[in-house]
């Protein structure tokens, strides 16, 4: 069997191969074994999903495959990945569930686990479901078979959670927000919130039919909702994904901000105020040099990891660090979440608005960004294109040449047959021609 678990659970197109009916029973009899290793009954795991198609597929083939073996399940309908985590966690739950492929369209979909402490699975975790479900898993008997009902109150368990985060006493009187809900998990829940703290809110991609996910809206496309800012004279735009683990922000003047911007606020602040734990920020590889230098010259770390905010979580948690996470969005904020968090980051900025006074186009910009440029090279399965000499001379050149001017990092995708080539330089002559280098040598070797 190939293999299931990828960079973030299993992920793929609905109804092929690995995300069907057949496989999503499979894998819940598995998990369902693994977190039961003690055979008694009155084990638990927790199920969220998006709003795709596919998800009622998914959702009713884990929950036969989860009862089984015993399993009692909570299923909490709609409702963001991290909402999972910490239901995970605070329902003494075994095992939590998420039926998600997150930004990406409607078509595909995924299956993220989370232990009982609310974190993301590890390797190990993973590796053993992986081979209960090669293996196959014997049926409880019948008198043992799981439960399942329905938390009808999940969102709303959410919502009242995220306002205790919020500063005490602090409102949001005053402030009008679009909120792009990327007609995903949050289509509910984030409005709710921020209607709740007081905020004006004008709400889009709260629309959900099962296949407009992502669909022109959200953090990934994030036109309208800029042009929705604009033309309601709004204060500020928070951009969600399909689950509402990542956030782009936008200001009054439909300016788009990423994460790195996002966490370098925060570093800042939470610096400022002692509370940074560590003095450090983990981030990907990924992350401007211009958040880098911003952090520097603030005396805070930059821990670099592996892209994907399952690493950054992992670093965190090893070396004691309370703020993370990537360009792309995911904020990972570990006082209050235990994976990225789009509305909670999405709050906390609202709440430094409150704080200082400031409007959104004065915190969203803390640093210059170095002007990056990224391509990405297909390559057919089974090559090997990094590993060619041509190749190898050529990423050796262009290190050489942005050496003490900028960045260069060349990596295979997690989930794509790409070469990713990116590099940063303020020379944007020497950008391009460093890039389109290594992109020329590794056509050549594809």
């Amino acid at each position: 069997m190939d293999k299931l678990f990828g960079t973030d659970g299993v992920r793929g197109l609905a109804n092929t191969w690995p995300m069907t009916a057949e496989m999503a029973l499979r894998l819940g009899a598995a998990a369902g074994r693994h977190f039961r290793r003690d055979g008694l009954n009155g084990h638990r795991v927790v199920i969220g999903k998006d709003t795709r198609l596919s998800g009622y597929m998914l959702e009713n083939a884990l929950v036969a495959g989860l009862t089984s073996t015993g399993m009692n399940v909570l299923l909490m309908g709609p409702v963001p990945t991290p909402a999972v985590g910490r239901f995970t966690h605070s329902m003494r739950a075994d095992l939590g569930i998420m039926i998600s492929a997150s930004h990406n369209p409607f078509h595909d979909n995924g299956i993220k686990f989370f232990g009982p402490d609310g974190f993301k699975l590890s390797d190990e975790d993973e590796a053993q479901i992986e081979a209960l479900v090669a293996s196959g898993v014997e049926p409880v008997q019948a008198q043992n078979i799981g439960r399942a009902r329905r938390v009808d109150e999940s969102r709303l368990r959410y919502v009242e959670y995220l306002k205790t985060t919020f500063p005490e006493g602090k409102r949001l009187n005053g402030i009008k927000v679009v909120v792009d809900c990327a007609n995903g998990a949050a289509y509910r829940a984030a409005p709710e919130v921020l209607w709740e703290l007081g905020a004006d809110v004008v709400p889009v991609g709260v629309t959900p039919d099962g296949t407009n996910i992502n669909k022109g809206c959200g953090s990934t496309d994030t036109a309208l909702a800029a042009r929705t800012v604009v033309e309601t004279g709004a204060d500020l735009g928070i951009c969600l994904d399909g689950d509402a683990d990542r956030v782009m922000i936008i200001d009054e003047t439909g300016r788009v901000a990423d994460g790195d911007q996002i966490m370098g606020l925060f570093a800042k602040h939470w610096a400022d105020e002692g509370r940074l734990t560590g003095n450090a920020l983990v981030a990907t590889v990924m992350s401007n040099l211009g958040l880098e230098r911003f952090l520097g010259g603030h005396g805070i770390d930059l821990l670099r990891t592996k892209v994907g905010d399952r690493h950054v979580v992992e670093a965190m948690r090893k070396h004691g660090h309370n703020l993370g996470g990537e360009q792309s969005g995911h904020i990972v904020m570990t006082d209050y979440a235990t994976t990225g968090d789009g509305l909670l980051a999405g709050l906390h900025f609202l709440a430094e608005m409150v704080l200082t006074g400031k409007p959104a186009s004065q915190l969203t910009q803390v640093f210059e960004t170095v002007p990056q440029l990224l391509k990405n090279v297909r390559f057919s399965t089974g090559q090997a294109p990094l590993e060619v000499a041509n190749v190898k001379d050529a990423i050796k050149a262009g290190e050489a040449d942005l050496d003490g001017k900028g960045r260069l990092l060349i990596r295979k995708s997690g989930t794509e047959p790409l070469i990713r080539v990116m590099a940063e330089c303020e020379d944007d002559g020497l950008l391009s021609r460093v890039v389109d280098d290594i992109v020329a040598a590794v056509e050549d070797a594809t």
